[in-house]
């Protein structure tokens, strides 16, 4: 097993400072449990710039002064979705609880409205970090599938987006050879039991996970999908579960303000409902991967509890 840091699976990074990136422990550690925490990738200004023009991204979203590709439906629930359209509400809407000011979930392709989000996402230190974890080169959908992703996630009723269930990222692909790949998520805010936080099972992308052929959102699984996705061929001790259940081995995952998590494609993971209805929890996302590049095709098999 790897050397631990003193917080388990943060690495500490001067974003100024190439050689700050341990990356053999990194890689090591990576390799052991799925995933990983940059603290001190992203310079402080360059965080508060993705605050801002993001939530200049989201209020255009609402207001629908930009196209309708920056909202987004196909993540939020049906009833949500089907709640938006009687009032004219942009897609990706999810109203707002009694005396507060309305959003919107998501903003899709962010990256195109904030050229903070843009820089971040393509940090040199962090296209290093992935080349090294997925042991090659890397690419992004770019203009295909939703890009990097904005989202706001608020606990209220109204909300469209609490929490999610158990699932691995590569499940919604599972037809595709683009694997393996890796997830990053921009952390603008902290998080805690309060606003929520990320639950994953270390040492799950080893596994080899069957596509979500039995789903709670009875989502159908393209009959040309990969048996298995993971890095061995053996199979998970326990089925994964279809909803929020406790997991044997799970771990809450939280992290501060800045802090870029990065996690295996791979690795099973949920996210967890606030405690506190006055609590937010926003971040950036998208994906890096290292498989067959001409193999993409969209596909979105949407298998995961909301």
């Amino acid at each position: 097993m790897p050397p631990l840091p003193a917080e388990f699976g943060v690495f500490s990074v001067d974003a100024e400072q190439s050689d700050t990136l341990d990356v053999h422990n990194l890689v090591a550690f990576y390799r052991q449990y799925g995933f990983v925490v940059l603290r001190g990738l992203l310079p402080v200004d360059l965080v508060d710039r993705i605050e801002v023009e993001c939530t200049r991204a989201q209020r255009a979203v609402l207001e629908g002064t930009v196209p309708e590709r920056y909202g987004s439906t196909q993540y939020l629930d049906a009833r949500f979705v089907e709640a938006a359209a009687p009032d004219g509400s942009p897609a990706g809407s999810a109203g707002s609880p009694a005396g507060s000011e309305p959003y919107v979930n998501y903003v899709e392709h962010v990256e195109e409205l904030s050229p903070a989000v843009r820089t971040a996402a393509s940090h040199p230190l962090l296209v290093t970090a992935l080349r090294a974890l997925l042991g090659g080169e890397v690419w992004t959908l770019g203009d295909a599938g939703s890009g990097v992703i904005y989202q706001d996630a608020r606990p209220g009723r109204e909300s469209g987006y609490t929490r999610i269930g158990w699932h691995s990222d590569w499940q919604a692909m599972p037809s595709l050879d683009v694997w393996p790949g890796a997830a990053f998520t921009i952390h603008v805010d902290e998080t805690s039991p309060a606003n929520g936080f990320l639950r994953v099972v270390p040492g799950s992308h080893r596994w080899a996970t069957p596509p979500p052929y039995r789903n709670i959102n009875n989502a159908p699984v393209p009959a040309d999908a990969r048996p298995a996705g993971g890095y061995t061929d053996t199979p998970p001790p326990f089925p994964m579960p279809l909803g929020f259940e406790k997991v044997p081995g799970e771990l809450a995952l939280y992290v501060d303000r800045g802090d870029v998590l990065l996690h295996d494609a791979y690795l099973w993971h949920a996210a967890a409902r606030a405690t506190d209805d006055t609590t937010i929890r926003r971040h950036v996302r998208s994906g890096y991967y290292a498989g067959d590049r001409t193999s993409y095709r969209e596909q979105f098999v949407k298998n995961a509890a909301r």
